[in-house]
């Protein structure tokens, strides 16, 4: 089972590239990944390895840092555009592309991100690609709250790219299962020992949104959202429109890590369009810069929003007595609208 490694590519007809933690953020939460780690096997690489030392991923942390800092700063995309990638690449690109557009110096009240007290958790596993997660304390956001970051490369002669970032209380955070030299296990995408096996959660949340079922617990991203969207399409004169997409293959693919409960921790994306229709005589007015800055077309009828959501998740054995897939944190940037 290989993973696509061609840089934020995803599986639709168009992939444009998101907007994320500025004012086109529409959610964020905590979420951790799974991957479809443990069945890629590449140019017959069989043995078990570790995905990095632990000097290479904290090297690799250290660049990221860097360029995102250069390309917040400047609001320019490409001076990050190869330190990131899957879901983090499109939030990230499409938030500076629109910041671009309205702040076309630079942003000059830009604080740049701190990491500290940083915690690497490496899986082993065979083939490419190869990834980790950092755990770390950043200088932004709530104190009690920590960032957790999903680094892949697909091969020995890339850099290292980050494609998942999770914000999260740190008391929400679970323990990871690690073996005696410290390595953290990950799970496949067909593990059939969970809840929901970590490679049909994509699916299983798009289809959940739609139609609502039993896979996810209560909260701000399942019976909330689900409870917002249904008020929102009540608003007179103005239909509303939802479809959700799931993403699954290349750097979009679930990710995760076995827990010591015997649950596991998945990242996985997904995508979401809001397309409101109104009706004759009644304006569609838009007032958001950045979503002006995305904008192609002009909304005299219509108007399509489409976003990237970046999950983690907790996912619980089948042994559990609560088998519900509980959301640690989600990440939503709006990536493209257009009139019509």
């Amino acid at each position: 089972m290989s993973r696509d490694r061609s840089p934020r590519r995803s599986p639709g007809p168009r992939r444009p590239r998101g907007l994320g933690r500025g004012a086109l953020t529409a959610a964020s939460v905590t979420v951790l990944s799974v991957t479809a780690s443990g069945c890629v096997v590449v140019h017959g690489e069989r043995e078990i390895l570790p995905g990095a030392t632990k000097s290479e991923a904290a090297r690799a942390l250290r660049d990221f840092t860097t360029a995102y800092n250069k390309a917040n700063g400047a609001n320019d995309p490409s001076l990050d555009a190869d330190r990131v990638t899957g879901a983090l690449g499109d939030i990230d690109g499409a938030k500076l592309k629109a910041g671009g557009k309205n702040q076309p110096g630079g942003n000059a009240n830009y604080v740049p991100l701190k990491l500290t007290d940083t915690e690497f958790t490496i899986p082993e596993k065979a083939g490419w690609p190869r990834w980790f997660v950092t755990d770390s304390k950043a200088n932004k956001g709530r104190a009690e709250d920590r960032w957790l970051m999903v680094f892949t490369r697909g091969d020995a002669n890339e850099v290292w790219q980050v494609a998942y970032l999770t914000i999260s209380p740190a008391e929400a955070i679970p323990t990871f299962k690690k073996n005696e030299d410290g390595w953290a296990e990950p799970v496949t995408a067909n593990a059939a020992d969970l809840a929901v096996a970590p490679g049909k959660l994509p699916q299983q949340y798009a289809s959940y949104l739609k139609d609502g079922g039993s896979a996810f617990a209560d909260g701000a991203h399942t019976t909330k959202w689900r409870a917002d969207r249904a008020k929102s399409a009540e608003r007179p004169g103005l239909a509303q429109q939802y479809i959700d997409e799931p993403l699954t293959s290349g750097d979009y693919a679930p990710v995760g890590l076995r827990t010591t409960d015997g649950g596991a921790l998945v990242f996985f994306t997904t995508r979401h369009y809001q397309k409101q229709t109104a009706a004759p005589g009644v304006p569609i007015n838009v007032t958001n810069a950045d979503v002006k800055a995305l904008m192609t077309g002009d909304p005299k009828q219509s108007l399509t929003l489409e976003s990237i959501s970046n999950q983690a998740v907790l996912d619980p054995p089948k042994s559990a007595s609560d088998q519900k897939v509980k959301f640690l944190s989600r990440i939503q940037g709006l990536t493209a609208a257009k009139g019509e």
